[in-house]
């Protein structure tokens, strides 16, 4: 980890025909971002020119830097990762700019691995053309799990409204059923209870479990799921210590808001979580890989290219992925404390649930 008292937070600046620039300058052109942290971007500063001219930006300045260790707490740091006669092309897809999103993220992890940022917060790439014989990963998150040497890992996808955590993830809808095992199942709600805890400072944290099928598979009518790997997963977790109920069907879980009642809902299929996410939190949600032995977010929002240069990309997703960012730095830092001294006391999460909300008993239908 970096030594300075402020968090050093490395931005990958992603495809740069897309709006990545744009959501990146908006939120660091508020002034209390240069207070709340110290930003890097790892990109180009010809490209960032570029974007900032596009969007009629005059009043921000890049302090252009070699590496990590020379950055300007009060200024908005830039090293370049890529080749200078790169073209900008907006709204489309090119090989160029694939390449110019790996070696940007390639070069934030390097610097992430040697601590000379805490954390890394990922602009939108295109998962075709950042596809190479250097990158065979279906996104981020699992090139992030590879780089990291992480087997366990989740992609929780996070609002003040809810916080939605997949089994499955970039898979075939083909392919979900047989990748439903209660061993995968078991292994996400471990992650995500560490990860409220550690990374969210929410203490004995209560996760939702959705069934596979429709209804939660009508007492094995609509499917066996529910009852021979999921329902014994929540068991098994329950016998660990972890607050999980269900399954629940997802349908009705959302018509009665049930989900309020929960720190974090586990849904087995990417559709299943991220529909119901995005419509409730598309502006203001961020996805984070909990599970990691760093801290990396991003925005919910792809690279948009149908918006790149027009000026109408909402910053609102980007930013909250910053500030997300730090704040989970911070939260592992006092756990860490915590951990360490066990016998102090410490206020872990004035905002918990009451403990006297009435859950459901699992397996109900909502």
């Amino acid at each position: 980890m970096a030594h300075q008292d402020t968090i050093k937070v490395g931005i990958t600046h992603g495809d740069i025909n897309g709006i990545g620039y744009e959501v990146i300058i908006k939120t660091l052109m508020e002034p209390h971002m240069t207070e709340m942290c110290i930003p890097i971007i790892y990109g180009s500063p010809k490209v960032a020119a570029y974007h900032r001219k596009a969007l009629n930006i005059e009043n921000l300045s890049f302090n252009h830097i070699r590496n990590a260790s020379e950055a300007n707490p009060k200024r908005i740091n830039i090293i370049n990762c890529i080749d200078d006669n790169v073209r900008v092309e907006l709204g489309k897809s090119t090989r160029e700019a694939g390449e110019s999103a790996l070696n940007a993220l390639d070069a934030a992890c390097m610097d992430l691995e040697k601590g000379l940022i805490d954390v890394l917060v990922t602009a939108p790439i295109n998962k075709d053309n950042i596809q190479s014989e250097h990158f065979s990963f279906p996104g981020h998150t699992e090139y992030l799990a590879q780089r990291f040497k992480t087997s366990n890992y989740l992609m929780l996808m996070v609002s003040e409204t809810m916080k939605m955590g997949v089994v499955t993830t970039h898979i075939p809808l083909s392919e979900v059923s047989k990748s439903i095992t209660k061993e995968a199942v078991l292994s996400k709600l471990r992650i995500i209870a560490k990860s409220l805890l550690q990374d969210f400072s929410i203490n004995k944290p209560r996760i939702a479990v959705f069934g596979l099928n429709p209804h939660a598979g009508d007492n094995g009518l609509l499917g066996n799921e529910e009852n021979e790997v999921i329902l014994p997963a929540v068991v098994q977790a329950k016998k660990e210590g972890i607050i999980a109920l269900g399954p629940y069907p997802a349908d009705g879980f959302f018509g009665s808001e049930d989900y309020r009642k929960f720190d974090a809902i586990l849904a087995m299929y990417h559709d299943q979580g991220m529909i119901p996410f995005k419509l409730a939190s598309f502006e203001r949600g961020v996805n984070y890989t909990a599970g990691l032995p760093v801290i990396r977010t991003s925005p919910a929002h792809g690279t948009a290219y149908s918006l790149a240069g027009e000026d109408k990309a909402s910053p609102e997703s980007f930013r909250q992925a910053m500030f997300m960012a730090v704040d989970i730095f911070k939260s592992r830092k006092l756990y860490a404390e915590i951990t360490k001294n066990p016998l102090k006391s410490y206020n872990v999460n004035p905002n918990q649930v009451d403990e006297s909300v009435n859950l459901e008993d699992e397996g109900d239908h909502l």
